[in-house]
C-alpha cells in the first residue's frame, strides 16, 4: 500500500482554493503542470470575478489566506491596477485571476489543453446551512 503524503504545495493550493472561495470566486480550474515538460511551476490556479473591485478582492483574499496558514507572501504581484487579469506568484503555484471577460478571452485553460485540470466544485456554506433548518 502506497503512504500518502501532504507536500507543502498541497497545503498552499489547498490555502489558494480557500482565498478564493471566501470571496466567491467562480470557476475556479487547477492545472497541474507537473507532467508537463519544462513548466514554470507545478500548478496554475484560474479563476474569475464579475468586477474589477472582485478581482482586487479575489487577489487579496487569497495573499490574506495564504499568509495567515502558511506566513508566505507571494513572490510577486502582477496586473492588480488594471482589474482585468491578476497574477499572483508563489513560486510552486501560480494563480491567475481574471475578470470573466478576460478570462473567456485569453482561454488559458485550453492553452495548457495537455496538462491535467480539475474543476474545483464547492458548495456555499449558506446553502449547507439553510438546507440543514
Amino acid at each position: 500500500m502506497k503512504k500518502s503524503t501532504v507536500t507543502d504545495s498541497d497545503i498552499l493550493l489547498d490555502a489558494v482554493v480557500k482565498g478564493l472561495e471566501d470571496v466567491k470566486g467562480h470557476e475556479i480550474s487547477i492545472i497541474d503542470l507537473r507532467e508537463i515538460q519544462n513548466s514554470i511551476a507545478s500548478y496554475f490556479i484560474v479563476s474569475h470575478g464579475n468586477s474589477h473591485t472582485q478581482v482586487e478582492a479575489l487577489t487579496a483574499s487569497v495573499e490574506k489566506v495564504v499568509f495567515e496558514a502558511l506566513g508566505e507572501k507571494p513572490v510577486s504581484v502582477q496586473g492588480l491596477r488594471t482589474g482585468v487579469w491578476a497574477i499572483v506568484d508563489y513560486f510552486d503555484i501560480v494563480v491567475h485571476v481574471f475578470h470573466k471577460d478576460a478570462r473567456s478571452r485569453f482561454a488559458l485553460e485550453e492553452l495548457w489543453g495537455d496538462a491535467n485540470i480539475t474543476k474545483h466544485e464547492y458548495v456555499e456554506e449558506e446553502l449547507i446551512n439553510n438546507a440543514e433548518v
